[in-house]
């Protein structure tokens, strides 16, 4: 099935960052973090489940307290506090079924935070809170869900590719 796989993600993998360069709308590398966690969740129909709505539940958590060390503006301690407890949150969070995959979540959760770091017009309070594209709120899951997207239609086109190979036959010699 790695033929197959290696064909689907391939050919999805380009028409997803061609979409993304041509429409510059999206984070593509937020968009294969997610496309990584689904098969890291077992890539199947459950699987983009739990990558949507884990990765959604980091990307909440982190742009929460993203907010607050922006309001606040505090110093490194302080702000490794906030980030602690945030952190510690959506571990507990785990014993909710939908925030199982502790992996799922984080990669919500380092997705926001490599947003936020890398754009610091992103990690302002008017840009957090406003609806636009600088609003980790909403840019990242939404490329993240892309990702998820291209992720499921990868594993059903592998799976269709691995139908068309020829079955090797077995003699009894």
């Amino acid at each position: 099935m790695i033929i197959p796989l290696a064909i689907s993600v391939g050919l999805l993998g380009g028409i997803c960052t061609w979409a993304f360069l041509a429409t510059n709308a999206f984070l593509i590398w937020a968009a294969f973090a997610a496309w990584a966690c689904f098969y890291h969740c077992g890539g199947d129909a459950a699987a983009f489940r739990t990558t949507v709505v884990s990765n959604a539940f980091g990307v909440l958590v982190a742009w929460s307290a993203g907010l607050a060390l922006a309001l606040v503006a505090p110093g490194p301690a302080l702000g490794a506090v906030i980030v602690a407890i945030s952190i510690v949150a959506y571990i507990l969070a785990a014993h909710i079924p939908a925030f199982s995959s502790i992996p799922a979540v984080t990669y919500g959760y380092a997705c926001t935070f490599s947003f936020l770091t890398q754009n610091a017009d992103a990690f302002t309070p008017a840009a957090m809170l406003s609806a636009s594209g600088r609003n980790a709120l909403l840019i990242v899951p939404f490329s993240m869900i892309i990702g998820a997207c291209f992720a499921f239609a990868s594993a059903k086109l592998a799976a269709w590719i691995h139908t068309l190979a020829p079955k090797a036959s077995v003699s009894a010699s």
